[in-house]
């Protein structure tokens, strides 16, 4: 088992890229941390990190040996979980990932249902995954589970269900002139600021409003990027902007802000429950079929 605490270190420095961090989440100190990953490079006879006082990076083998880590780990709480089963039923641990406020009307109905059916599973659930980030990890190993937006290219290894479907619609500041409006078309935000989830590929929400916005005619001009659902809300509410966001915030929208409709054409968010083919988790396999069983599907 002492290898197997070897590439938890590795697997931990080489996500945070920071000793400091990776001890603080293995519950470590960094010195002990540190001789472990000397020990685990003395057994390869190589190095696996370059290292300086100012930063971390991975070597040529310590990218090579990440997947393959991820998958001995997943392997062996795989086996672990088998064991456990054959004494006690279901049990052991589900890890999920999810974006945050988008997700207030999907996650809570389904870590409800497994609380209730199934009371030996631990949930580890992880916000601020942003749809790349969880098919990533997914594919990877790393979440059983992920609330994503629906991905429109298939993803190696990696299966997606669709288990809600929502209107787009604009979030304004109160004191904005078409905030009393019940609807309007899209083109009359054209020369409005927007606020924007990260517009660096990995979010679902932000490619759906880009081509909202430019099926409407226009290019937003995007004055903030924020990581969290939630302070995009937040930021138009104290007027710094707008933003497009599904119609199942609006029961969640801070002080400050409203949901308005927009006219037809209409634009949709499909968020979906993505894992991995290859993974094999009897804990996953009973989920799944508390996701068949809460969440219909949404087109019919």
């Amino acid at each position: 088992m002492t290898e197997i605490r070897w590439l938890e270190a590795f697997v931990a420095v080489a996500e945070e890229l920071h000793f400091g961090r990776a001890a603080l989440r293995l519950h470590t100190s960094q010195s002990p941390l540190s001789q472990t990953i000397r020990k685990l490079e003395s057994d390869l006879g190589t190095r696996l990190f370059e290292r300086n006082t100012r930063s971390v990076a991975l070597t040529p083998a310590g990218h090579a040996l990440l997947p393959r880590a991820y998958r001995v780990l997943q392997e062996m709480r795989l086996a672990r979980e088998a064991a456990q089963t054959e004494v006690a039923g279901i049990r052991g641990k589900i890890r999920i990932g999810f974006s945050g406020a988008v997700n207030h009307l999907t996650l809570p109905p389904l870590t409800r249902a497994v609380r209730r059916l199934y009371p030996d599973i631990e949930l580890d659930l992880t916000s601020r995954v942003r749809t790349a980030d969880g098919l990533a990890s997914v594919a990877n190993g790393t979440l059983d589970l992920a609330f994503v937006g629906f991905p429109e290219s298939p993803v190696p290894s990696v299966t997606a269900r669709l288990v809600a479907r929502e209107e787009i619609g604009a979030v304004l500041p109160l004191d904005h002139p078409l905030a009393r409006e019940t609807s309007i078309p899209l083109q009359s935000l054209a020369g409005d600021d927007f606020i924007s989830p990260p517009m660096d590929g990995s979010s679902a929400m932000t490619e759906v409003l880009l081509a909202s916005c430019m099926a409407a005619g226009f290019r937003p001009r995007v004055v903030q990027e924020l990581s969290d659902p939630y302070m995009v809300l937040t930021f138009v509410a104290a007027g710094v902007g707008v933003t497009l966001m599904s119609s199942g915030i609006a029961g969640i929208i801070p002080s400050g802000a409203t949901y308005v409709a927009l006219e037809d054409p209409q634009h949709y968010m499909n968020h979906a429950i993505a894992w991995s083919t290859e993974n094999d988790s009897a804990v996953l396999a009973a989920v799944l079929a508390v996701v068949e069983e809460i969440f219909p599907n949404p087109l019919g």
